[in-house]
């Protein structure tokens, strides 16, 4: 059975394919099928961590995948959006403009399930 056979989660697979299958075991197996589960957070609540520290960090790239997932995971736009402007006052001015930026990209194209 390979990896992306036994999880839900195929992302690093799809990112990665057979180039790179240290990162593919890591981010479907360990991370998504792992972290992700564990029962002492929701993923709602793993979701908001997640987007906030991608924000203070300034990983605009990551947001474009999980501003999307984060909704998927129950958060609202309103609740995002609301967190990101948190945020920018404590990360950066900066940091919450590209988050902002991704955001907005983001909900155009997939809209508000």
């Amino acid at each position: 059975m390979t990896d992306t056979e036994s999880t839900g989660w195929n992302g690093g697979f799809n990112a990665f394919g057979d180039f790179a299958p240290g990162m593919v075991h890591y981010t479907d197996r360990v991370l998504f099928d792992e972290v992700w589960d564990r029962p002492g957070l929701s993923k709602r609540d793993r979701s908001l961590i997640t987007v906030a520290a991608l924000t203070a960090m300034g990983k605009a790239e990551q947001l474009n995948f999980h501003l999307d997932f984060a909704r998927r995971n129950g958060l609202t736009e309103d609740e995002i959006k609301e967190a990101i402007l948190q945020l920018a006052f404590y990360t950066g001015w900066p940091n919450g403009m590209s988050a902002m930026t991704v955001a907005k990209k983001i909900f155009a194209t997939h809209g508000e399930d």
